[in-house]
């Protein structure tokens, strides 16, 4: 079964894009939790990040690479921005398919909650 996050890079389910390359997409939250809130999702799923294993080591490098030029492109860079991987229900978790929160344009507190 798919995730939401496979539908909407397999476009079944529409989204407002900010990136999209060969590794990963990146799309804007649909419930912001700051002013600026995009989530990096790697194409190909991995479950969580605890689940991760050394052969996805260069799409988390890529993730991660994307999460700070898109933080950059939406104008996050001199005011600072925070990147979160939620990890199981605890976490915060909601979608079972890895991504990077990418979220800024206002002070956050820590710490988070």
């Amino acid at each position: 079964m798919k995730t939401l996050f496979q539908k909407i890079i397999d476009r079944e389910i529409p989204a407002k894009i900010a990136h999209e390359d060969e590794k990963c997409i990146a799309i804007h939250d649909i419930n912001p939790q700051a002013p600026v809130h995009v989530l990096v999702i790697p194409k190909n799923p991995i479950a969580r990040i605890a689940m991760a294993s050394v052969d996805d080591q260069a799409v988390l490098g890529h993730l991660l690479l994307t999460a700070g030029a898109l933080a950059k492109k939406l104008g996050l860079e001199q005011s600072g921005f925070r990147v979160v991987i939620n990890n199981g229900r605890d976490g915060g978790e909601t979608v079972p398919h890895l991504h990077v929160h990418v979220l800024g344009g206002r002070p956050l507190a820590w710490p988070p909650g």
